[in-house]
């Protein structure tokens, strides 16, 4: 499994394999940067017969629709968001609310399916069924960020008098023909497309920065479809989420396996419970040099472990080089890939994301020239810089003007945005670095306030925090524990690049007080460490 990272902006330009998401026309920019993170894929390979497509419907009322078309235009609905994103080089404050729209559908259970970036950062959701103009209030379940699903209900039978559900069904054929319905931009009223499939495999899901299987499809897909369900039949195949950047007509859906998995876990857990990974790093092992070396026989293939995740359980069973002959009886290539259906192959990490958490893979490796095989838990795995923080207000904590908070990627996209340069030692951190710990986090220096005793100290922000008087901190929570209790007339943070800040203990607690008022800032530290110290 690939390790979590990041692509930092380009310069000139996009990546080419840069995909936007279809999240409605007002989308916030730092909903769209690139990510590459583990694959995912699925098993479920069944085609949709067209003769069942009446049966698969389920109805809220007695009476039956006239087509499969009446019925998918009795499910769909206009979701209204207005949502407030973070500041997270002033992570006190949230920026000004914003409105948007996207699609959604009614499943049996009376609830909705959404993208999860529709629903974003939401203070104020609303609903309206098609033809419509009444507007009832929502709530989210429970958001997938990685898979962009959500989950949405509505009180009040009102709402579901006359309102169908759809159902799922499997996973379309190359050359098999969709019909994605919603609410894109350019009109009010709810609208159709019709598309060809034209890929299926892995792509990355660039709201979630996450790469998981999905369908690729030859159809006009505008900002607006997302949410919307893409049908076959009269079932659902997938929920439209994303386009290509700079075409017109390459659109992807999310697939019937990826949403099965979502609900799922909300159903079983009561909320999302993620993707697992295996924690590995791997390398092709396509050379015959490399083979040879490492002892393979001719008939066996697989792949060369280059790292662990010292937090998966593979790091209790796995040794670095060595070899992955086999995930679950599959045997693995030596590109890494697996059958999925004919002619078509998929990375063997998709079977690892398919897997619940707490799930046992088996495992066959070589390892110095002797099979085994080891039984190995999974659950998903989170980088030590976390990749969104989508719905959840950043920590911070401010002592004599330096305003403390957690590293995360948002930040680092908002600093290069709002200072047109990047931090790159923490950019490296990002991309490189794995988690050693629990509960390990990159605590920097977000900004300087400026004042008398935080005078000279103006350049040292966007700098990771090692140490407080000596005392290597774990994250943001030991840094305030250790401020908070120190008894030393002077405190002594250690920076990166070898940069040091000391300030007199009573001066800059006096001094914080001051810069608050100054700077209207309402807590000297976010909620969650303030709980947590209590």
């Amino acid at each position: 499994m690939a390790p979590q990272f990041l692509i930092p902006p380009m310069p000139n330009g996009d990546p080419y394999y840069r995909r936007n998401s279809l999240p409605f026309p007002s989308l916030p920019k730092d909903h769209d940067f690139p990510f590459s993170v583990a694959s995912a894929s699925s098993p479920n390979l069944g085609r949709i017969p067209p003769s069942r497509a009446l049966s698969s419907i389920s109805r809220g009322d007695e009476s039956a629709p006239t087509s499969e078309i009446e019925t998918a235009l009795d499910s769909v609905v206009k979701i209204f968001t207005v949502f407030s994103s973070p500041d997270y080089v002033l992570p006190w404050q949230n920026k000004p609310p914003r409105q948007a729209w996207g699609s959604g559908f009614a499943i049996p259970g009376k609830r909705i399916i959404t993208s999860a970036h529709v629903v974003a950062e939401h203070t104020f959701i609303q609903v309206t069924k098609p033809g419509l103009a009444t507007k009832y209030k929502a709530r989210v379940l429970s958001a997938g960020h990685e898979c962009d699903l959500a989950i949405l209900e509505v009180d009040g039978e009102e709402f579901w008098a006359g309102m169908r559900f759809l159902e799922l069904g499997g996973i379309p054929f190359l050359q098999d023909e969709i019909t994605v319905v919603g609410y894109p931009q350019g009109g009010d009223n709810i609208s159709m497309t019709k598309g060809i499939v034209s890929r299926v495999e892995p792509t990355q899901y660039v709201h979630g920065a996450t790469q998981l299987l999905a369908i690729q499809l030859e159809a006009a897909i505008k900002p607006g479809y997302s949410g919307g369900p893409a049908l076959i039949g009269g079932k659902v195949v997938g929920v439209a989420f994303q386009s290509q950047t700079g075409s017109e007509n390459i659109g992807y859906i999310v697939p019937v396996p990826v949403i099965e998995r979502f609900i799922s876990g909300v159903d079983e857990s009561g909320k999302y419970t993620g993707f697992c990974s295996l924690g590995l790093s791997c390398q092709p092992i396509e050379n015959s040099h490399l083979r040879d070396y490492f002892g393979m026989r001719p008939e066996m293939t697989g792949v060369l472990v280059s790292s662990i995740n010292l937090l998966s359980d593979a790091y209790r069973f796995l040794e670095k080089d060595d070899i992955i002959l086999e995930f679950d009886g599959v045997p693995v290539a030596n590109d890494g890939t697996v059958t999925f259906r004919h002619r078509e192959r998929v990375n063997f990490d998709h079977l690892a994301s398919m897997k619940k958490p707490n799930e046992v893979a088996l495992i066959k490796v070589l390892r110095k020239e002797i099979e085994c095989k080891v039984n190995i838990t999974l659950r998903p795995l989170q980088p030590l810089v976390p990749v969104h923080q989508f719905d959840k207000h950043p920590s911070y904590f401010i002592f004599g003007g330096l305003i403390f908070t957690s590293l995360t990627q948002p930040y680092l996209h908002e600093y290069a945005d709002r200072y047109s340069m990047l931090p790159r030692r923490l950019w490296q951190l990002a991309l490189e670095e794995l988690p050693r710990n629990a509960g390990q986090e990159i605590v920097i220096i977000s900004m300087v306030l400026m004042d008398d005793i935080t005078e000279g100290y103006g350049n040292l922000a966007a700098l990771q925090v090692r140490k407080v008087n000596e005392i290597e901190i774990q994250n943001l929570r030991h840094l305030y524990e250790l401020v908070e209790h120190c008894t030393a007339p002077s405190i002594r943070f250690d920076l990166d690049e070898e940069r040091v800040i000391v300030l007199k203990y009573s001066e800059a607690k006096t001094a914080t007080s001051t810069i608050r008022a100054r700077y209207n800032i309402p807590s000297i530290a976010s909620a969650d460490l303030i709980v947590s110290a209590a």
